[in-house]
């Protein structure tokens, strides 16, 4: 493994974002990335959307929000979402991009970072909690919200 690297979600990488491939069971718990790169236009102010690359590699992909001012506090600070291909899942790229995430977050002066993610086999649980996120409750949707505390 490279060097790992983390650079703005741009023209020449999206392509690569869209055809990472996941492990089976993984997909239903991932949006489009559509989804998650909409939010770039939606609030380009305060979303942070990065892809993680090893080399030239694109071998993941994060997305969050930093708002102080959204009306519920788990969606001032969060982590939208945070794909690595399937290929590339177990070598320390997960953490990698949280830890990059963590950073941000601390530059942009938060004191936490959320997370809200379904619950369910082959689910995100495990990765968030040992990347360090803590559940502390629930949507009224029943999806968990986690956080890491800055």
């Amino acid at each position: 493994m490279a060097e790992l690297r983390v650079e703005e979600l741009s023209a020449s990488t999206i392509v690569a974002v869209n055809n990472m491939s996941l492990k089976p069971g993984q997909e239903r718990f991932l949006a489009p990335e559509s989804y998650a790169i909409a939010a770039t236009v939606v609030n380009p102010s305060t979303s942070w959307q990065r892809v993680v690359l090893d080399g030239d590699e694109v071998v993941g992909f994060v997305s969050a929000n930093f708002d102080p001012e959204a009306p519920q506090e788990h969606f001032r600070s969060v982590l939208w979402r945070i794909n690595v291909d399937a290929d590339d899942q177990g070598r320390g790229v997960g953490r990698f991009a949280v830890e990059e995430l963590l950073s941000e977050a601390r530059t942009r002066g938060m004191d936490h970072v959320n997370v809200i993610y379904e619950a369910g086999t082959d689910g995100p649980d495990t990765f968030f909690r040992r990347v360090g996120f803590t559940p502390v409750g629930e949507t009224e949707y029943g999806e968990t919200v986690a956080e890491v505390r800055l």
